[in-house]
């Protein structure tokens, strides 16, 4: 069985950015109004990464996103 987790969901007022995990890939969904995003990748860094050039996602929005990605990646570490 394939379970697919929730490991980031970032949300501003401009919009919302998601990083789902499942045992064979990592999807990356983005959205805010009028625009959205989903894509798959073969790692979290990578879609991480392809956060970068995304259309339509404001600075704001990828910056807290790093940030909750970061602080994310320090806690599962710690577990």
């Amino acid at each position: 069985m394939n379970v697919t987790r929730h490991f980031s969901d970032t949300r501003t007022p401009e919009g919302r950015v998601r990083f789902l995990l499942s045992s064979d890939r990592v999807q990356l969904r983005a959205e805010g109004k009028g625009w959205q995003h989903q894509s798959n990748h073969q790692s979290l860094e990578e879609a991480a990464n392809f956060l970068a050039v995304v259309p339509n996602i404001p600075q704001r929005l990828y910056e807290q996103t790093l940030g909750d990605l970061e602080q994310q990646l320090a806690f599962a570490g710690a577990a």
